[in-house]
């Protein structure tokens, strides 16, 4: 059963005109990049975020993997599975190892597989999930650079340990609700809105973290992905070209808001943020635990799975409170 969002989505590519204005961005890092503006992220910037956490708690930023969680389906891409592949009694009946029935009784043997999207749970999207005109962020081709067994360059596998400022912006809590409203689109005055009231200010480098409550809804796979609230194009085009965003995440698993702004682009945040900006994109973060204690600045650690030449891969992020001057 596809959802609202799915919907939009379809309407919205069935009706656009062919893209013509927009292009990939070419990296000032130079020709070889493949991370954009983690590059932003140094020895020095990360110790000196580290020499301000407090290490007295920690936050967990990430879900739980299980059958039924949130997945994106409209596409045709598969839910999470998980099923066992060796058990203490099966162990017994099988004898896989040839060890005997006396010792498979004595040792308890348990196993297990999964399959799963990369693009479920907790996760980061590398610069090659979306692109223009057959190209991602740096020029880099589908024809040139991407095989039977993924992309050759633009790979999560390239994304280094993040270890930056993270920053959570409670936009349900500005707006005085739990979750924000159904396709609620988060205006660059929200943003503004919601520094104001936390009494923090974005700076260039930070891992920026939007809450809109959705996450209270995880429990349920289709209210969760039901025309999720996000961000607009002018929302995300003041945290990276006015605030100097290095990483933007949400609760959600859009990210952005639906149906899209831009004509012949049925999803133009993440273009703009991946392909045009290389800036990689986090969803499905769990901000209620730091939301609830007031953390609206911390040390964020993170780093993906190497998962080579995919497109985007789980993550466990953790946020460490700073210590108060």
């Amino acid at each position: 059963m596809k959802t609202l969002i799915a919907s939009a989505l379809v309407a919205s590519a069935l009706t656009a005109a062919p893209v013509t204005a927009q292009t990939v961005g070419t990296s000032p890092w130079g020709p070889d990049d493949e991370i954009g503006r983690l590059n932003l992220m140094t020895p020095a910037s990360q110790a000196a975020i580290l020499a301000r956490a407090s290490g007295e708690s920690a936050y967990d930023l990430s879900v739980e993997y299980h059958i039924g969680m949130p997945s994106w389906q409209a596409a045709g891409d598969p839910h999470f599975r998980l099923w066992m592949t060796h058990t203490p009694r099966g162990t017994v009946v099988d004898d896989p190892l040839g060890l005997g029935r006396v010792m498979n009784e004595t040792v308890s043997y348990t196993g297990a597989a999964v399959s799963m999207y990369t693009h479920m749970g907790t996760h980061i999207d590398a610069l090659n999930h979306f692109g223009l005109d057959g190209k991602i962020w740096n020029n880099f081709s589908a024809d040139e650079h991407l095989g039977d067994r993924g992309w050759h360059r633009g790979g999560v596998e390239n994304i280094p340990p993040i270890i930056a400022r993270g920053v959570l912006l409670d936009i349900a809590a500005l707006k005085g609700v739990d979750v924000l409203p159904d396709d609620y689109r988060i205006t660059r005055a929200d943003l503004l809105d919601a520094q104001t009231r936390q009494g923090v200010a974005l700076a260039e480098g930070d891992v920026v973290l939007i809450r809109t409550g959705r996450m209270q809804w995880v429990d349920d796979a289709t209210a969760y992905m039901a025309s999720p609230p996000g961000l607009g194009m002018d929302a995300a085009r003041y945290l990276v070209e006015g605030a100097g965003a290095m990483l933007v995440g949400a609760d959600n698993l859009s990210l952005e808001a639906f149906p899209s702004e831009v004509d012949g682009n049925y999803i133009p945040v993440h273009t703009y943020l991946l392909a045009q900006q290389g800036v990689p994109i986090l969803e499905v973060v769990n901000l209620e635990s730091i939301a609830r204690d007031r953390v609206y600045e911390f040390a964020f650690i993170a780093a993906p799975l190497k998962l080579r030449g995919a497109d985007a891969s789980p993550l466990r992020p953790l946020a460490l409170p700073l210590r108060t001057p």
